[in-house]
Order: C-alpha cells, then sequence, then structure tokens
C-alpha cells in the first residue's frame, strides 16, 4: 500500500522531517492533509512506512530538506524564493506533475536562493515524471522507455550574473515560465555569484511546452555565477534542450544529453564560462550544439570573452539537424571534439563557424562512415581541424566509465550500443 501525504503551503507554516530507519516522523505546526493508509496518527505527528510521497503544492519559503526515502511530487511551479535553501539528499527522487502552459511543473531556484543537491557517483538525485515508476534505490526505470518528453518541465536555476541581453537591459525573465511570475528572473552585476552545489543529477522526460516555441530545457542556467558547482549532469529525452546557458559565467562538467528532442547544448547572451568531459547522444531533430552569441552591447565581464566546450564526444545519429548550429555573433570555443555514428549523409553537418569570437576550435576528431569525406560531411572549415580516426581509436573525450555507474544512459547499456 503507497502512503501519501499531502501538504498545504502557508507563509507561517514550519515542518521538520526526522528519519529513523525505515521509519518517518513529519512534525507539523499547521495544517497536513493525510490521504490513503498511514499507521498511526497523533495530535501533531504523523508516523508512516517507508516510501512515503511528499506533495510540494506551494513555493519553498524556508530552508528544508527533502530525504532520500521520501519520493517528492511537484504539484506546479515550485519556486526556491530569494534567501531560502533547499538542501536534496543523495539517492531522493522527485516527480513533475503533467501539465502544459502556465501550469508546467518545474523547480525553479530563484535569484539569491540556494539549492544543494548532492548527488553522488552511486547514488544520484532523480528528476522525473510521475508516470515513472522509479522508487528510492532504483535508477533504471522499471517502465519509461528513454525517448519519452514532455511529461513534466525541468530544473530552472536564476542568478545575479551578467548576461548581455537585448536592448542592454540589466535582466530578463526566463524562458519556459511565465513573464508574470518575478521567480522568473535572473541577470545582475554579480560574476561570482552563487547558486549553491549541484552534482550527479540526472533528469528525465521534461520538456513541457507554456506557449508557441517556449518550451522548457532539461536544466536551464540563467545568469548563474562562477561560484557555483555544477559536476554531473544526465539529461533524459527532453523535449526541448538539453542544456541551455543564459548569460553568466558558471562551469560545468560531467554532462550527458540522451535522446534530447531539440538541442543537446544550448548557448545565449555571452555565457562566459566552460562545459568540459561531457557526451551528447542523438539529438531528435535538433542539433548537437546550438551556439549563440551576446545579444546586446554589454560583455559578460565587461571584456570580449568567450565559452568553451572541451574534451566532448557527440553520437550523430540519424535524425540530427547539424552537429554545430553557429550564428554570426556567435562567441564559442569547441576543443578537443570526437565526432562518430553518422548517419546517411543528408548535407552539411556543421552549419558554419560563425563569429566564433574570441576563441578557437580546435582538436576535432571524426570516424566517417565508408566513402564519405571530410570536407564534404563537416564542410572545408572543420574539416581544417578535424583528423579521421578509426573506430575505437579516439583520443578525444571522456571515457564511458564517467557515466557508467550514476546515468541511466550508462547503467543501461546503450552508451555499450553506440560503441562508446
Amino acid at each position: 500500500m503507497k502512503n501519501f501525504i499531502t501538504i498545504l503551503t502557508f507563509s507561517s507554516m514550519l515542518f521538520f522531517l526526522a528519519c529513523d530507519d525505515d521509519t518517518e516522523t513529519l512534525t507539523v505546526t499547521e495544517t497536513v492533509t493525510v490521504t490513503d493508509t498511514v499507521t498511526e496518527i497523533e495530535t501533531d505527528t504523523v508516523t508512516v512506512t517507508e516510501g512515503v510521497e511528499v506533495l510540494i503544492s506551494g513555493n519553498i519559503i524556508a530552508d528544508a530538506i527533502w530525504s532520500a526515502d521520501s519520493v517528492y511530487i511537484l504539484g506546479g511551479r515550485i519556486a526556491v524564493i530569494s534567501g531560502v535553501t533547499l538542501t536534496i539528499e543523495a539517492g531522493t527522487i522527485i516527480k513533475g506533475q503533467y501539465g502544459t502552459g502556465a501550469n508546467a511543473t518545474a523547480l525553479v531556484v530563484a535569484r539569491g536562493a540556494t539549492l544543494n543537491a548532492q548527488g553522488t557517483s552511486t547514488s544520484p538525485i532523480i528528476f522525473t515524471a510521475v508516470a515513472d515508476e522509479i522508487q528510492p534505490g532504483e535508477i533504471l526505470s522499471p517502465n519509461m522507455p528513454s525517448d519519452a518528453g514532455g511529461l513534466w518541465g525541468g530544473v530552472i536555476i536564476l542568478g545575479n550574473a551578467p548576461a548581455s541581453l537585448g536592448d542592454d537591459a540589466s535582466e530578463s525573465n526566463i524562458e519556459g515560465i511565465p513573464t508574470s511570475d518575478i521567480n522568473g528572473l535572473y541577470g545582475g552585476t554579480d560574476a561570482a555569484d552563487n547558486s549553491g552545489t549541484i552534482s550527479y543529477i540526472s533528469i528525465r522526460h521534461g520538456g513541457s511546452n507554456i506557449g508557441e516555441g517556449n518550451e522548457i530545457n532539461g536544466l536551464t542556467l540563467g545568469g548563474v555565477g562562477s561560484a557555483t558547482s555544477i559536476e554531473g549532469v544526465e539529461v533524459v529525452a527532453n523535449a526541448d534542450d538539453g542544456i541551455e546557458w543564459f548569460g553568466g559565467t558558471v562551469n560545468v562538467s560531467k554532462v550527458l544529453i540522451w535522446n534530447s528532442n531539440d538541442d543537446g547544448l544550448d548557448t545565449d547572451q555571452d555565457w562566459q564560462g566552460t562545459c568540459s568531459d561531457y557526451v551528447i547522444v542523438t539529438p531528435q531533430g535538433g542539433s548537437a550544439f546550438e551556439l549563440d552569441g551576446p545579444e546586446g552591447t554589454a560583455k559578460v565581464n565587461g571584456v570580449d570573452g568567450f565559452h568553451t566546450f572541451s574534451n566532448g564526444v557527440v553520437y550523430v545519429g540519424a535524425d540530427a539537424d547539424h552537429v554545430v548550429d553557429w550564428d554570426g555573433a556567435t562567441n564559442a570555443a569547441l576543443v578537443d571534439l570526437y565526432i562518430y555514428g553518422w548517419g546517411e549523409y543528408a548535407g552539411t553537418a556543421i552549419e558554419s563557424f560563425g563569429g566564433d569570437g574570441a576563441g578557437v576550435s580546435s582538436g576535432w576528431e571524426t570516424t566517417l562512415n565508408e566513402g564519405d569525406a571530410l570536407a564534404t560531411v563537416l564542410g572545408a572549415d572543420a574539416a581544417a581541424i578535424t583528423s579521421e580516426v578509426a573506430a575505437g581509436a579516439r583520443t578525444k573525450g571522456p571515457a564511458k566509465s564517467v557515466f557508467d555507474t550514476w546515468t541511466w544512459a550508462g547503467l543501461s547499456g546503450a552508451l555499450t550500443t553506440i560503441g562508446l
């Protein structure tokens, strides 16, 4: 029997969750509605057996800890408001309810808020949809296909770091949530802003659409500063991009994007940071990278900097639009990149080098289909920085073992199947 607790959130509510072996005690000072079966009910304490589901139906307005022996259900667009810290323990599972438009479900970490979500390489934190029957202690889904997207929103982290915005605005509303939500603002003047520590998280089946061309990315980073630590992010089957940066200076490492429906990694508004040790697997119709530059005259950090992707792997597959889609103002560098798994050749895979900014792309490798030529597949400019290597002989990109113990793609054997 599954136990379910609904918590009605008020500005004056304070609750404490204490764990003792397989029993949880929830102490509440105001209103709790309990449905289904509970073991015991006392005056202000509810004791339940393991596997409790906790419905989060209001913004996080006081410091909170989400523990690994509960499953947390996001009942809407939930914001961690400024000044508040949300701590999520390793192994915790968070599930988003289905919703579109203004009702799209997401976890939003507002400017000035802190998310400490520190999974481990054997016990990741998993964000998924309520349709997923996964339970604490599991990493592989028992029922979901690896390409089902758009079932909830995603994770949005916003900060006070600069972004190069149109009309040289100092702040903006992040895409994917209604502009009426003040918790959706990002941007500022603090390049070293700190939004918390995020490690070993897996974000699955997201990308709800709130309007035409306005979907939610798996992980959205808006104006996130360099003091924020992000290491170990898997995004599976997102209906929009895997990760998208909007300005900011944050660095990200150990990234795996699997089956995104649009672009794998997307950059905007003069993000000046690094993404290292990453793998992009088979975009479903989008590009592995969509890399854009500044939108205003102001520059992040006040200089003509750039963002860098280093030590990466792209498995192209049959349905990718481009490997790299640049624009004329792109200020990016792709360094030490291995590209393989080409589908049937249908056009130039590198749109162009765009501006390429102050960064210089270099050190590419590829394994081609028999009969293909570098300049034909990649384009002349990209071919000039690319060497052809035999299958299994790459020297660029992270080892598969980086992702074997904590990602769905690694544990399911999908990376072995594509010969990573």
